[in-house]
């Protein structure tokens, strides 16, 4: 070909045959060739902030970085579609674009580390200490090789993160806790209330007639869909764990005796004491208060003087470490059982130490620990074993051998599971024993008939393999197949509907003037006192919706809620609200600062960063970040 043009240019005709073909061809180059590399330049980020660039291929490895680690925390394969459905990739890249827009600005202030000081962070860091809490080169190359990183790049990514931190630091990181919001966050945790109320239980909604057929039939009708059959499927099972193949009795006596050695803290139980502490605001009224006790007064009545319950002087049962002030720790663990210190001057102010019950220290022996050392040793020496199992069974698998046929030739377990619906739940309603049994049923009902699955990762280090066999598909039912739990329904929604009514009259009654008792024994039911109700859970006697009712309930005002059943009404009226007094010198005024300093300080640095990003200005590929995420670009 190349010998004909070149025959062809010797002529005058030939030339200009050449020329014209050459010239459409650098036009089509300029027409679409051009443009074409045009497109292609700017298909390659997936995002630009500011002078910076976020590339496909970096936005790629950080996201699958991502996913894996997503992939061991769910003890599972996660797909590319349940991924983008949590919004992993529009999480990872706004992140990437945060740091984007943090290390320009730290590179605009100048911001700089030393070696020294980078390394003095790295060899700080607890992930890379061993066990004797020093820093460990063979544990620090491991974790950062699982990480993805050698040396130099995770230097480097560290820096610039601890660089970042500076940054954030000087914009949050000084961010006092507004006294009004601290006093707010304490009055929600500790606030009391005291209620009385009564109950009116099922019994008191008088008599439910039988429903007829066009009844039952109408109630059923309306309500179809909580009656439906539920999506079943039948599962084959595989689950190994080490504990399958651990053998114990193989771990010898001195093996067990070198890890006790080594890890001795472990098998003790430290030092705990019963403390109380009380706040003075000089040392001149402490030891006043010192010297009443020694004259034969008690430390309660010193306390009731300062008006000070024991919720805030008495740390209870603790740890030396659980005492953050450690002079007061200091203290406490010095003093003899049932003494009161001198003055001692705290962190947080002068005060007095009274030490109660001291529990010591105690230590099991090597023969009372020996049996958890050997059965931990074994079942470390197991995992091996495990994952020798584990590569068996995928290389039958990958001959697409069925479970049953991998499980009689390596003589592992089988399990089949005729029917389990989304919930866990067979068909009688009853819950199905399964190993890792939420991650299972998600897997199992996000595969298919055929469908190769990816193994579980189990919690202590074993595998579950599965297969679905068999799916029954979700139905509605006839009122035929369901018609006594329709009829129960039915009696059980008449029984909330006539409570609901009667509590309805009393707390209409209350509010006129009629008193709880008297309203109790119009019901025929026992009035009944709360105390002490805090916001938390199910206290004072109260379930829960009654405890949120009587928070929303002005003191003095009766009210109605939900019983701990559906088939239960409670009319209940507030009589008193207490809210201790906040000192700052107690420990949970420390905590409380600390918190609202966290979440304040976090606030304030996203309000940064949003900032910062508008005026350096963003702009994202989303075309680019889709062929990204769904396989390369």
């Amino acid at each position: 070909m190349m010998d004909g043009m070149r025959r062809a240019g010797q002529t005058l005709i030939g030339r200009i045959v050449i020329t014209v073909l050459f010239g459409f061809l650098i036009l089509s180059f300029a027409i679409w060739g051009i443009a074409d590399m045009i497109r292609n330049v700017g298909r390659v980020n997936v995002a630009q902030v500011g002078s910076a660039e976020i590339s496909a291929q970096a936005f790629r490895e950080t996201y699958q970085t991502e996913l894996q680690n997503l992939s061991r925390r769910a003890r599972r394969a996660i797909t590319g579609e349940e991924a983008r459905t949590l919004g992993l990739d529009q999480q990872v890249l706004s992140r990437m674009i945060a740091e984007a827009a943090m290390d320009q600005r730290v590179h605009a202030y100048g911001l700089a580390l030393s070696d020294e000081t980078i390394a003095k962070a790295i060899t700080a860091d607890r992930n890379f200490q061993g066990a004797d809490g020093r820093f460990d080169r063979n544990r620090f190359d491991e974790v950062i090789r699982q990480s993805g990183y050698n040396e130099q790049t995770f230097v480097r990514t560290q820096r610039a993160v601890y660089l970042r931190q500076q940054l954030a630091d000087s914009v949050a990181g000084a961010m006092p806790a507004p006294t009004v919001l601290r006093d707010a966050i304490h009055r929600y945790r500790n606030e009391t209330r005291a209620a009385e109320y009564f109950v009116l239980d099922a019994s008191k909604a008088g008599d439910i007639p039988t429903p007829d057929e066009a009844t039952l039939q109408k109630f059923f009708d309306e309500r179809k869909a909580t009656f439906r059959a539920p999506d079943y499927r039948k599962i084959n099972i595989i689950a190994l764990s080490p504990a399958d193949v651990a053998n114990p009795d193989s771990v010898s006596d001195a093996d067990a005796k070198a890890s006790y050695e080594a890890n001795k803290a472990r098998f003790g139980t430290p030092e705990r004491r019963a403390v109380q502490q009380l706040v003075f605001p000089s040392l001149d009224e402490a030891r006043q208060a010192a010297e009443k006790i020694k004259a034969g007064a008690t430390f309660e009545s010193i306390a009731e003087e300062r008006k000070a319950t024991p919720q805030d002087y008495d740390l209870g049962l603790v740890t030396r470490e659980a005492i953050i002030d450690p002079e007061v720790a200091k203290t406490a663990f010095s003093l003899p059982a049932g003494t009161v210190s001198d003055p001692v001057e705290g962190r947080f102010g002068v005060v007095l130490v009274r030490v109660g019950e001291v529990q010591p220290a105690s230590t099991l022996s090597f023969e009372e620990a020996a049996p958890v050392i050997k059965a931990e040793i074994a079942r470390n020496h197991a995992r091996d074993t495990v994952q020798d199992i584990h590569d068996k069974v995928e290389d039958q698998r990958a001959s697409a051998r069925p479970l049953a046929e991998i499980a009689k030739d390596l003589k592992l377990n089988l399990r089949t599971i005729d029917a389990v619906d989304r919930a866990g739940r067979d068909k009688a309603q009853k819950p199905v024993d399964l190993p890792e049994r939420e991650a299972l049923l998600q897997a199992v009902f996000a595969s298919d008939i055929g469908v190769d699955n990816e193994a579980i990762s189990a919690r202590d280090g074993g595998y579950v393999w599965f297969e679905v066999a068999g799916i029954e598909p979700s139905r509605e039912r006839t009122l035929a197949e369901v018609k006594a739990d329709v009829e129960t329904q039915w009696r059980e929604d008449q029984i909330a509907g006539r409570l609901a009514s009667k509590a309805s009259e009393f707390v209409k009654k209350a509010n006129e003037g009629a008193t709880i008792a008297a309203l109790a024994a119009e019901a025929g039911v026992e009035a009944r006192t709360a105390q002490g109700v805090r916001r938390s859970g199910e206290t004072g006697g109260l379930p829960a919706a009654a405890v949120a009712q009587v928070f929303s309930t002005q003191v003095g005002k009766t009210a109605a809620a939900i019983g701990g059943t559906g088939q239960e009404r409670i009319v209940l009226r507030v009589t008193s609200a207490d809210v201790p007094q906040l000192l700052s010198t107690q420990q949970e005024a420390e905590q409380i600062d600390s918190q609202v300093r966290v979440a304040l300080g976090d606030d304030l640095l996203n309000a940064y960063i949003n900032d910062l990003q508008k005026e350096i200005g963003v702009t994202r590929n989303e075309t680019v970040l889709r062929s990204v995420i769904g396989g390369g670009i």
